[in-house]
């Protein structure tokens, strides 16, 4: 008797060992989950990646979810596609070109598999035949499909946040440029 009870106790160890082992796996796995925006790119990207910057940034971006589209308006209560995207990352102290192809010539070319929250993301327009006519600023990627979310001041509903799957903006993607 007393032989089974003590393989008992011990049994109860190991599970709760176990246990403890799985516990932290998962809250690894859960941190982990948490923060993935980080880990898009190398040691060097990761430490170069500034949250806290790119988080005012996205901030002030939304603080104008809303705000009415006019053409050549720079803010801050109506914006055309790039005087949005100035405006905002002129409030970070940033000065990124006036016009979707000054910004786009200006700032850092990107690969899509390195892109992150907070860089810009560039299209063609109607007027633009096959240059630079859009531009806005990615709100989230996802590394798994390829796919982003963006804010930018649409002609028809004004600042709002739309998604690179959609048929208009897929067709018109040219590339993504990282503002330093």
């Amino acid at each position: 008797m007393l032989f089974l009870s003590s393989l008992s106790t011990t049994d109860a160890k190991r599970k709760k060992t176990h246990v403890r082992k799985v516990q932290k796996t998962e809250e690894r796995y859960i941190e982990i989950d948490n923060f993935d925006f980080l880990y898009n790119g190398g040691e060097a990207e990761l430490n170069s990646y500034d949250a806290v910057a790119v988080n005012d940034l996205m901030d002030e971006a939304f603080s104008h979810i809303g705000a009415r589209y006019r053409s050549g308006s720079k803010g801050p209560y109506a914006f055309d596609c790039s005087g949005f995207t100035s405006y905002v990352f002129g409030q970070m102290n940033k000065q990124i070109g006036c016009s979707s192809r000054d910004q786009y010539a200006k700032n850092t070319p990107i690969k899509n598999s390195e892109m992150q929250r907070g860089d810009l993301v560039f299209f063609t327009s109607p007027s633009s035949g096959r240059g630079v006519g859009h531009v806005g600023i990615v709100v989230d990627v996802d590394p798994s499909t390829n796919t982003f979310t963006f804010i930018h001041a649409s002609t028809k509903e004004g600042v709002k946040v739309s998604n690179s799957t959609d048929g208009y903006y897929a067709r018109r993607y040219i590339g993504a440029r990282r503002v330093k």
